[in-house]
Parts: structure tokens; sequence; C-alpha cells
């Protein structure tokens, strides 16, 4: 019933989404502070120890109330726990209020303001950042926020639950993202300091999850926008920078609506729960290296579009998955 998970969990989050002080996430990420101060010894196998702790035992769990709630209760009680852990790890509220307040700013002309927003938004210094800038920013930003909050959940869910898990894949892969930033924010500050083994661990599991969802997101990119151009951005792109996951969704992402995007986000996070964004990586996309316009507010809307076509085939695509089941 991923079909009916992922509606309900969507309807709720756009209806009243999660603050972010909420109890859910700063127990998680008490759970992560703990794992990695009990485990993280400073040897790679104690930092896949940490992981496992960190990011495998909610998956776990999750997994487990599933299908104890299946067994004994029925479907219908476990399909009420897939969308309450759907509701915490899936959604564009998480988001899009960042890209909501710079769009408004650039549609009154406020570009100091926006700049503002976006300095706060990433951390980074904006002040002498061009409209552009500013716009190309905000775009690669809201498209990779977009991949980890809703694309990349999807995925990892639609997948494990087709073969019984339940929601453990949306576990799975928010977490990950999660701990790979978090642990590289915490080894920062005099708090927590967090082992380079453990660093390495949780950047090298996000990077090999991600894989999968990061090409399931750029084809999906490619089919509502222009395909050959989505595909060829790809195709010119991932020879250079191999494991670039977020460089490939950038490169399709300018493909899909022609316009061009550099390497400000490629292979970088976000700021979500406390942690920072994380450095730029070796597969950064050139900033000359795509063809397509220049970056303006109006392919903002464009943007929504592309974001909100994808999000319609993924349910047409969860909705003929489901019928077929129950067909079946």
């Amino acid at each position: 019933m991923s079909f009916i998970s992922v509606l309900f969990a969507l309807l709720l989050e756009q209806a009243r989404p999660l603050g972010p002080g909420n109890l859910v996430h700063a127990s998680l990420r008490a759970w992560v502070r703990w794992s990695s101060r009990n485990f993280d010894a400073g040897k790679p196998f104690h930092g896949w120890l940490a992981w496992g702790f960190a990011v495998g035992a909610p998956s776990l769990l999750a997994l487990a109330i599933y299908w104890l709630l299946d067994a004994f209760l029925g479907w219908p009680v476990a399909v009420v726990w897939s969308v309450a852990v759907l509701y915490t790890t899936l959604g564009f509220r998480q988001f899009s209020f960042h890209f909501t307040q710079i769009r408004d700013a650039l549609a009154d002309g406020d570009e100091d303001h926006a700049r503002a927003l976006l300095a706060e938004w990433q951390q980074i210094d904006a002040s002498e950042l061009p409209r552009s800038e500013i716009v190309r920013h905000v775009i690669e930003h809201s498209v990779l926020a977009a991949h980890r909050h809703v694309f990349g959940v999807l995925a990892w869910f639609t997948v494990l639950a087709a073969f019984g898990f339940g929601p453990a894949g949306a576990v799975l892969y928010r977490l990950s993202e999660f701990v790979a930033r978090y642990w590289q924010h915490k080894s920062k500050t005099q708090h927590q300091p967090v082992s380079e083994a453990l660093q390495q661990t949780a950047i090298d599991a996000w990077v090999a999850i991600d894989w999968l969802p990061a090409r399931i997101t750029a084809i999906s990119f490619a089919v509502v926008g222009s395909f050959e151009e989505a595909i060829d951005g790809w195709r010119n792109h991932e020879p250079r920078a191999a494991g670039d996951n977020d460089g490939i969704i950038l490169a399709a992402t300018a493909g899909a609506v022609n316009i061009r995007l550099g390497d400000a986000a490629s292979a970088a996070a976000y700021p979500v729960d406390g942690a920072p964004a994380m450095p730029p990586g070796p597969g950064a996309l050139p900033a000359d290296s795509a063809a397509g316009q220049t970056p303006e507010p109006a392919h903002l809307a464009v943007i929504v579009g592309l974001v909100w076509r994808t999000v319609v085939m993924w349910m047409v695509l969860l909705a003929l998955l489901t019928l077929a089941r129950l067909l079946g």
C-alpha cells in the first residue's frame, strides 16, 4: 500500500508540517550523538559500528514495528505506521520556506534581503552575489533538497516496501544523509569531536545509499523535462566525476529546463536540523561546463513546475503498482 502511505503522508505534511524543533528529530539527534559518543574509537571498524547503531537500529526498529502491527493488528494499522514514519522523513515543507522567502524577495526587487536569506540558509557569504548567481544558488540547493526530502526517500521506501520491509527504507535514507552531514559538523566543534574514520564511514555509506536514488531522480527530471538534453548533461558529467551523485542530479536538471548551473551546490548538502552544509566535493560542475540560459527569477517557477510534475509522475507510478499488486 505504498501509494496510500505516500499520499496521506504528503497531505498531512502539507496541512501540518513538523516544526524545526520537533520531538522526533530532537530524539534522533540525541540518538546519533549517543552512538558516536559510545562507539567512536577512531578505527574504521568502530566507525561502522557507530554508523550501524545510529542508522541501522532506528531502521530495524521501524521495520519491526511494521511487521508486528501487520501480523497482530492487520495491514490498515501497519499502513498508519508507514504514514507516520513518512510524515517525519518525507515532505517539501521541511525546506520549501527558504525557497519561498528568497523567491518573494527577488520578486519584490529586494536583492539585499534575498542575499541575506540565502546566506542564512546555506551559511555562506552571499554579499557580493549578483542576481543571477542568487537564483542559481537557490535552484541548485532547492533541487538537491527536493531530492533528499522527497524523491530519494520515495525511491528507498518504494523499493524496500515492495519486498515487505515497510517504511524502513525511508528511515535508512534520511538518517544516512543526516549522519554524514551532522558528524562532519560535530567534528569541527569542541563539544563532541568525531574521528576521521567515523566521518569517512558516514560519507562512504551515504554515497553508496544515494547512488540509485540520485539516478532515479535524474531520470525522472529527464522524463518530465527535456529528455535528450537532460540525459546528455548527465552523460557528459558522469565521466568527469565518478560517484558525484549531486552533480548528476544538477546536470540532469540543467538539461531538463535548459539553464546553466555551476558548482555551488554540487556534492553539497544544506543545513537542516542544526547542521550546516557539507563542503563542495571534487565532483563539482565546472561553472562554464553547461550550456543553457543564465538563471533568472522566472526560472524559479520553471523549477517548481519540474518538481511537481515529477511528484505527479511518482504518484501515478505508485498508484499503478499498488493496483497491479491488488489485482495480482
